[in-house]
C-alpha cells in the first residue's frame, strides 16, 4: 500500500505572506478558494497565531484547509493558551489568567481581530475541535514532546470531537494529571532545578528550568546536552546522577515524530533519524520552513525546505 504524501509545515505564527509563498512554492494552488495539492496533504504543527503582522488571514487560510480537507491540523500553546484566555473557571477567573505575560503574548491576536470579535469567537470554537496530537502510523505530530504512555493516556481520557469548556474548567480547576501531560506535549520536557543549585547560563544569568532533549537518554548527559530549544547556552558540566532526571527516551525504532515550538534560529533540522523540528522561528529569522515526507522511516535533510520573503 503506497503511503500517503504529507507536507509538515511549521510554527506559521501569522506570517500568511510567506505561508502563501510556501505552499506556492511546493506545488499548491487555490482551487475554489482553498489551498489544495492534487497529490499531497500539508500538515500545521500548531502556534499559527499570535506575533506576525497577518494573523487573521493566517487563520483562515489553515482553517479552510483544514476544513475543506486539504490540511490537517493541531494545536500549538499558542492556541491552546488563546483558547483558555476566554474561559472563566467557576470562581469567574480565566483559566489563562489576564496578567501581564499571557496578555503581552495574545495582544498582537486581539489587535487583529478587534471590531471582529465574533469571528475569533468563531475560530476560537473551531481551535477547540483540533487535536493535540496526529498519529498517522508511519508518522507522528505534535507540537514539543511525544511520550507513548502519555499520549495513550490523553488518547482514553479526552473526549473525541470539541474541547468543551465544561472539560477544559474541571481538568484545570482539579490539576488532573491530563492537564500536565498537555502541558508537556504542548511546550516540551522540562527539567527543574533543586532550589540550591545555581546554574548560570552564557548570558550570566541563574536558570532554574530549561528544556530538555527527549529523545536521548539523560544518563552522564553534561547540562548543555540536555538543553534543546533554549536561547541560552548551559555549562559543560555533568549533572550529579543524584539530580539527573529520568525518563523514557523516544526509541530510534519508533515511527518519525515530527515538532515545532523549538523556534530554532539555526533553521529546521534533524535531531535523529526519526525526530526533525520543523519551527525556524519565522517572526525572528523571517524563514518558513517545511519537511516533505514522501514514506520514507529515515528521515532526509533534502526533504526540508525553507523559504523567506
Amino acid at each position: 500500500m503506497k503511503s500517503k504524501l504529507y507536507d509538515i509545515i511549521g510554527d506559521v505564527h501569522g506570517c500568511a505572506v510567506l505561508l502563501k509563498k510556501l505552499l506556492k512554492t511546493m506545488g499548491y494552488a487555490k482551487t475554489n478558494g482553498t489551498w489544495q495539492h492534487p497529490d499531497r496533504t500539508a500538515v500545521f504543527i500548531g502556534d499559527f497565531i499570535n506575533r506576525g503582522p497577518q494573523i487573521r488571514e493566517t487563520i483562515q487560510i489553515i482553517r479552510q484547509m483544514t476544513e475543506e480537507g486539504a490540511a490537517m491540523t493541531i494545536l500549538g500553546n499558542h492556541e491552546y493558551s488563546a483558547v483558555l484566555y476566554h474561559i472563566k473557571d467557576s470562581k469567574g477567573m480565566f483559566l489563562s489568567r489576564h496578567i501581564a505575560g499571557n496578555r503581552n503574548q495574545i495582544q498582537s491576536t486581539l489587535i487583529a481581530f478587534k471590531g471582529a470579535e465574533p469571528e475569533l469567537k468563531s475560530h476560537l470554537k473551531w481551535m477547540r475541535t483540533l487535536p493535540f496530537y496526529l498519529d498517522l502510523g508511519e508518522l507522528r505530530i505534535v507540537h514539543a514532546y511525544w511520550n507513548d504512555q502519555e499520549i495513550r493516556y490523553l488518547k482514553a481520557f479526552i473526549p473525541e470531537g470539541i474541547l468543551k469548556k465544561n472539560f477544559l474548567r474541571t481538568i484545570h480547576e482539579e490539576q488532573h494529571p491530563s492537564a500536565s501531560i498537555i502541558y508537556k506535549i504542548l511546550k516540551g520536557l522540562e527539567y527543574n532545578l533543586p532550589q540550591d543549585l545555581i546554574l548560570k547560563c552564557d548570558k550570566g544569568m541563574s536558570r532554574i528550568t530549561f528544556r530538555m532533549n527527549w529523545w536521548e537518554s539523560p544518563k552522564e548527559k553534561t547540562f548543555r546536552e540536555l538543553s534543546f530549544g533554549n536561547k541560552f547556552i548551559l555549562p559543560e558540566y555533568t549533572v550529579p546522577k543524584q539530580i539527573a532526571p529520568s525518563f523514557e527516551p523516544y526509541s530510534q525504532g519508533n515511527p518519525a515524530v515530527f515538532v515545532g515550538h523549538y523556534s530554532l534560529n539555526e533553521g529546521a533540522d534533524i535531531f535523529n533519524e526519526n525526530i526533525c523540528c520543523v519551527d525556524s522561528n519565522v517572526t525572528g529569522t523571517g524563514n518558513l520552513s517545511a519537511y516533505r515526507w514522501n514514506g520514507e522511516q529515515k528521515l532526509l535533510r533534502e526533504n526540508i525546505i525553507s523559504i523567506s520573503l
